[in-house]
């Protein structure tokens, strides 16, 4: 019996291959740049959404010959104020100077003077926020001129026309820190979509390198292809979560100091759980991501096999940029108990207050084990597949029952016998 068939053996030939995938990946000068510029464009994102500022902003016009209009842009604005909507006021002298200003874009409505009484210009569509608040106060405005012209007394008109507005009541209590939360749930959708689909790529790769080259060859000679694939698994999958880690410090560090975040917001929970759930989804992808690149032989090829893995990515980091705005969707609420969009999906609603953390708690019972189906599923066909040269097909490749055991007969016998069954099975 070999080390390699004990379980302390099997335990240091996954120590050993994971650490050598961290330590060449780790000091690999595109890994360095790709990083640095990952981080840049990450902090340009946080940057630039800070400038996103809630409510709408809108220019109007009035016409500064009319006390009545000028009267009403200015309750305008203020009425603006008390609901998050910012009304700029621009004066212009006469209605053609307005219409001026309109064609030009400078403003989007203009208050004139008409024949019987104020009107309102638009450019063509009128923005129906700012209408509405210019209609709103006009009439207030109006009636209050009209009652007056009547010899109503000003203190009767303030107490008729000064109502209390509605009370808005909520069912349940809003949460403080929605705004947070929507932040770091749209930065962490899109960290788990770059990490799952570059870090399975450099499964994938890596698999394939090994095998061009038949370096796999001389490791299948001491160790077994299962220790190969979970090791190099472990390896890439460890160095993606510390690259995660520090992505995310940096994100919550720079959202902090551009406003989107204030601390403590339970901002540093929903990093932790973007990470848990990176790892849930690189242990189920990258098996999937393994077995492309044990089919093919060169990385021309690759691109093939990787295609349905890819567009089931992209769909679920579709399904989960729908999850930010419409976190209770039909589609969405489906998407994040399937393993492989739940990676994706389930995060935002649990950061949006969408799903409740035992809906987190099953979804993640169901990603792991699928998980370790696929895992005993790939180990099966990357066994199969890994010695043979061309490109296998996946049927081959799992209806072959040879697996390849070097490190139970020898280094050479182990070599040498897989290869020869490799090259004596058609591809």
């Amino acid at each position: 019996m070999s080390a390699s068939e004990t379980p302390r053996g099997a335990r240091r030939a996954v120590r050993l291959v994971s650490r050598r995938e961290f330590r060449e990946r780790i000091r690999d000068r595109g890994f360095q740049i790709s990083t640095g510029i990952t981080l840049l464009i990450l902090v340009g994102l946080i940057v630039a959404n800070s400038f996103t500022k809630p409510g709408a902003t809108y220019a109007l016009g009035t016409q500064s010959s009319s006390d009545v209009i000028r009267t009403i842009g200015n309750d305008v604005s203020a009425a603006g104020d008390g609901q998050g909507v910012h009304v700029g006021i621009s004066s212009f002298d006469s209605r053609a100077d307005g219409e001026r200003l309109l064609r030009s874009g400078t403003i989007d409505a203009a208050i004139v003077e008409g024949a019987h009484g104020p009107e309102v210009l638009v450019k063509s569509s009128a923005p129906d926020q700012l209408v509405g608040l210019v209609q709103v106060v006009a009439r207030s405005t109006l009636a209050r001129a009209a009652l007056s012209r009547e010899g109503v007394s000003a203190s009767h008109l303030d107490r008729a026309l000064d109502q209390r507005p509605l009370a808005v009541r909520s069912l349940e209590p809003p949460d403080p820190h929605a705004r947070a939360n929507s932040a770091v749930a749209f930065v962490g959708v899109l960290l788990l979509y770059g990490q799952l689909f570059g870090y399975g790529f450099w499964v994938a790769t890596g698999v394939v390198e090994e095998k061009s080259s038949r370096v796999v060859e001389l490791l299948l000679s001491a160790i077994r292809p299962s220790e190969l694939l979970t090791g190099k698994i472990l390896g890439i999958g460890l160095l993606g979560l510390l690259q995660l880690t520090l992505m995310a410090v940096i994100a919550l560090f720079v959202s902090n100091a551009v406003g989107l975040l204030t601390f403590p917001a339970g901002a540093l929970g929903a990093a932790g759980l973007v990470i848990v759930w990176f790892a849930l989804g690189f242990a189920f992808y990258s098996t999937l991501f393994a077995v492309a690149g044990s089919l093919v032989s060169r990385q021309e090829d690759l691109q093939n096999t990787m295609t349905p893995i890819s567009l089931v990515i992209l769909a679920s980091f579709f399904i989960s940029i729908g999850a930010l705005t419409s976190p209770d969707a039909p589609l969405v609420r489906i998407a994040s108990f399937l393993p492989p969009s739940a990676p994706l999906a389930m995060p935002p609603r649990l950061l949006l207050g969408s799903a409740t953390p035992a809906e987190g708690v099953l979804s993640a019972t169901i990603s792991i084990a699928a998980t370790v189906v696929m895992i005993r599923i790939a180990s099966r066909i990357y066994a199969a597949a890994i010695l043979r040269t061309g490109r296998t097909g996946l049927r081959d490749a799992w209806r072959s029952r040879r697996t390849p055991s070097g490190a139970g007969s020898g280094a050479g016998s182990s070599a040498g016998s897989s290869a020869g069954s490799a090259e004596g099975t058609p591809p």
